[in-house]
C-alpha cells in the first residue's frame, strides 16, 4: 500500500485493537502503583516513564513518516514537530537520572502525550492523515496521556 498524501486511504481495523492494546502497559504501571508495595511502585515508575518516553518517540517518527510519505510537500513544521518528542523524551531521561523524583517527568510527559493530539489536528489539517486517524490518535493520545499523569501525581 502507498500512501497518499490526501489522506483518501483508511487505517485498518487492527491499528485500532493494536493501538489500544499499547494503552495496557501505562494502565499496569498505574494499577500497580495503586496496589502494590514499596518496591513494586518503584519499579512501576520506572516503568511508567520509560514507556511514555518510548511511546512519546514513537509518536514523533510517525509524524516523521507522515511527512516523508508527501516528499517535498509536507510543511517544514512537520519535520520540526516529529523530531521534539525524541528530544523531549531524552531531555526528560537526562533529568529522570539526576531528579530524585520521577513525578516531575511523568506528569511533563503526561501532559504532552495529551497535547500531541494537537499535532494530529494540524497533520489532518494538511491533509497528511490516512481516513480514521483522528478516531484513533485522539484516545490514545488522551488516555496515555492521562494515565501517565496520574503515575505521575500518585
Amino acid at each position: 500500500m502507498t500512501i497518499e498524501p490526501t489522506g483518501r486511504h483508511r487505517l485498518p481495523p487492527l491499528a485500532r485493537i493494536l493501538g489500544f492494546a499499547g494503552l495496557l502497559p501505562q494502565a499496569a504501571a498505574v494499577a500497580v502503583l495503586l496496589a502494590g508495595d514499596a518496591h513494586q511502585k518503584t519499579a512501576a515508575l520506572g516503568l511508567a516513564y520509560a514507556y511514555a518516553a518510548l511511546i512519546f518517540s514513537f509518536l514523533g517518527g510517525v509524524w516523521w513518516g507522515l511527512a516523508a510519505a508527501t516528499g517535498l510537500k509536507a510543511p517544514k513544521w512537520v519535520w520540526i514537530a516529529s523530531v521534539a518528542p525524541s528530544l523531549v523524551a531524552l531531555a526528560t531521561s537526562i533529568f529522570r537520572m539526576a531528579g530524585p523524583d520521577p513525578a516531575v517527568v511523568l506528569v511533563v510527559l503526561g501532559v504532552l502525550i495529551a497535547a500531541s493530539i494537537l499535532v494530529d489536528l494540524k497533520l489532518k489539517a494538511a491533509g497528511l492523515t490516512p481516513e480514521g486517524w483522528l478516531a484513533l490518535r485522539a484516545p490514545l493520545s488522551i488516555g496515555l496521556g492521562v494515565l501517565t499523569l496520574v503515575a505521575g501525581l500518585i
